[in-house]
């Protein structure tokens, strides 16, 4: 229960240098011109909330205004939940609480269906409804690690430029591609632009600045960590951010990184369906390890369901409980055709299924089955066999994955 002498506002464009301060206090960061202007860049006043004990903000939290590639290839308005921070000797006492609250609601009124965020500690935010819906894979290689002789390398020359003449190809490049990969967020800005490739000193932990890779049809941004060991150089290659419109113009990309000189490591982070793996002559030669990446929660079902497409014809009756947003609960029957599209009404018929909303959130993108929710006890089936039906249905025909970090 939130505290009562706690208030929670909007905010306005003067409050933005107290917001960078209370969230930097509640990373444990030092507060400086560099955090808040990182954050100028993103802040959206009108969509963003603070928590205030009397005068004092000591809650913070953001939505920024984007869009994510869902199974079937729309994008659909999401708010990307960013910012959540409660200073060090305010906390347990609802702030995040009321942040949360006033998230879900503001996007319920202005018909924004989902929510998006990363957790900073993944025990959170499940209690607010959301499910981790993607994986990251974390692949280390050695350089010059060997393809199978059978991939195809774009014969086109991978090229180093600097910052302000890579960056209109980078934009180009990630336009053509992210609205074909479920899970990827638009840039609809220079703002996300600019927050996604920030780039002050105290970002870069002890790495170079970003480098700029460009082929015709693909980029590579990615900093170096120099490291001169007694046997030679063994410096670390660690990737941000990659993408190709196509497999060969990706493996020249790869190629690039793994030949660099005075390299021991390339570290890359890609989705669980990358095709790096199956490149390498040695599998082996990846050292792997995975993540949660992207949460999302449904802040109106019918809206969200219906905006995805299904593997399989399904018809099912969803029993959803959510005790966060009383609008959400209840029963749902999705009808999905042959095309893919469903129509999603209320309905009093018995249940198939029954869940609660952060179990749908989990298993929304296609990066969960509903079978495995069951298996954790997530999900009960109501009707014998819906369950397997809905968990092919509610799969896609790759694996989600989100690579920016916002």
């Amino acid at each position: 229960m939130a505290d009562e002498q706690l208030t929670i506002r909007t905010l306005d464009e003067a409050d933005l240098p107290a917001f960078s301060e209370v969230l930097a206090n509640a990373f444990l960061m030092d507060h400086n011109e560099e955090f808040l202007a990182s954050e100028r860049t993103v802040f959206e006043p009108s969509r963003s909330h603070a928590v205030f004990d009397g005068e004092t903000m000591i809650g913070t939290g953001q939505l920024l205004t984007r869009r994510v590639v869902v199974p079937g290839g729309d994008a659909v308005p999401a708010g990307a939940v960013t910012s959540i921070g409660v200073a060090p000797g305010h906390r347990r006492r609802g702030a995040l609480s009321m942040i949360m609250g006033s998230q879900l609601e503001f996007l319920h009124e202005s018909g924004e269906p989902l929510a998006i965020l990363w957790a900073s500690e993944a025990r959170i935010y499940g209690r607010f409804g959301y499910g981790f819906a993607t994986q990251l894979l974390h692949a280390s290689l050695p350089r010059g690690t060997a393809f199978r002789h059978d991939v195809a390398v774009d014969s086109a020359p991978v090229r180093e430029l600097p910052r302000e003449r890579a960056l209109p190809a980078v934009r180009e490049i990630y336009d053509q591609v992210w609205h074909t990969r479920t899970g990827y967020l638009d840039r609809p800005n220079d703002g996300a632009w600019e927050y996604h490739l920030f780039d002050g000193k105290e970002a870069r932990n002890g790495q170079s600045a970003y480098r700029y890779a460009i082929h015709p049809q693909g980029y590579v941004v990615y900093r170096v960590k120099l490291d001169w060991q007694d046997r030679g150089p063994h410096s670390t290659v660690q990737v941000h951010t990659l993408a190709a419109t196509t497999p060969a113009a990706y493996a020249a990309i790869v190629r690039y990184l793994l030949d660099i000189d005075l390299v021991g490591e390339v570290v890359l982070r890609v989705g669980t369906d990358d095709p790096l793996v199956h490149m390498l002559a040695d599998s082996r030669a990846a050292v792997r390890k995975t993540s949660d990446g992207l949460w999302v929660r449904l802040v109106d079902v019918g809206a969200a369901l219906a905006a995805r497409r299904y593997l399989v014809p399904l018809d099912v009756v969803l029993s959803v409980t959510d005790d966060r947003c009383p609008w959400n609960a209840g029963r749902w029957q999705l009808a999905a055709g042959a095309d893919g599209r469903a129509e999603v009404t209320r309905t009093d018929a018995p249940a198939d299924l029954a869940l609660d909303v952060s179990a749908l959130a989990a298993a929304y993108l296609g990066g969960t089955r509903l079978t495995t929710l069951a298996r954790a006890g997530r999900v009960q089936e109501c009707r014998p066999g819906a369950l397997a039906l809905a968990s092919l249905a509610f799969l896609h025909d790759e694996e989600p994955s989100c690579l920016e970090i916002f």
